[in-house]
């Protein structure tokens, strides 16, 4: 079945995208680099493996847009807090395994996709851990088994959210891969560079972790 790669970007208008990283080097200094990130790494991830996807906001003016290549296939985000886009994307997509990863992840390349599709082989969810408590990845085997709520109670933008996701996946097979750094402030892109934990792990049944 065939692969799908959401990705999910913002039009780069300063004051409107990466308002913490703006708030330690100027909002236009913010969205020039996650307009110049956002344009590598779609870019380096393109891929015969997977079909890319831009989940896009807002909606009409994204969907609309000069900025992104007119070639990839687009949706609007639609309303809602992250949890609730996400959940959006995860459960539009075609049949066949699916990931879903931020745009503002220096060190993402083909090699972390492959081996989160890779995992989605014996596992029914992956997860890209991020330092922070966060993740930069989430991915399902079959739209289907996404579980209602998923995301419902989950602390974003805290050191609990990795952990807020499992705790609503108990009895299911995760897996996760590639511990990366996402950027959200100027200490983030300085530390953007490491990439660690590159082997990926399988657990029998998902526990919350902090």
């Amino acid at each position: 079945m065939r692969r799908t790669l959401f990705i999910m970007v913002k039009e780069p208008r300063p004051g409107r995208v990466k308002t913490r990283l703006g708030r330690d080097i100027g909002m236009v200094g913010a969205a020039w680099w996650f307009r110049h990130q956002t344009r590598a790494l779609l870019r380096r991830l393109r891929d015969p493996r997977w079909r890319i996807v831009l989940a896009v906001s807002p909606d009409a003016e994204g969907m609309a847009s000069r900025v992104w290549p007119a070639d990839l296939a687009r949706r609007p985000q639609g309303r809602g807090d992250l949890g609730q886009r996400m959940a959006r994307q995860l459960r539009a997509a075609p049949c066949g395994p699916v990931c879903l990863i931020g745009a503002d992840i220096p060190g993402v390349t083909r090699a972390h996709v492959a081996r989160a599709f890779a995992a989605l082989g014996e596992a029914d969810f992956v997860f890209g851990p991020a330092p922070d408590g966060g993740y930069w990845l989430v991915g399902a085997a079959r739209r289907g088994a996404l579980p209602p709520g998923l995301f419902n109670h989950v602390r974003w933008s805290s050191e609990h959210a990795l952990g807020d996701t499992l705790a609503g996946l108990s009895g299911h097979r995760v897996a996760q891969v590639g511990m990366l750094q996402d950027v959200d402030t100027a200490a983030d892109l300085r530390d953007a560079s490491g990439v660690a934990f590159a082997v990926t792990r399988l657990a029998p049944r998902a526990t919350a972790e902090t």
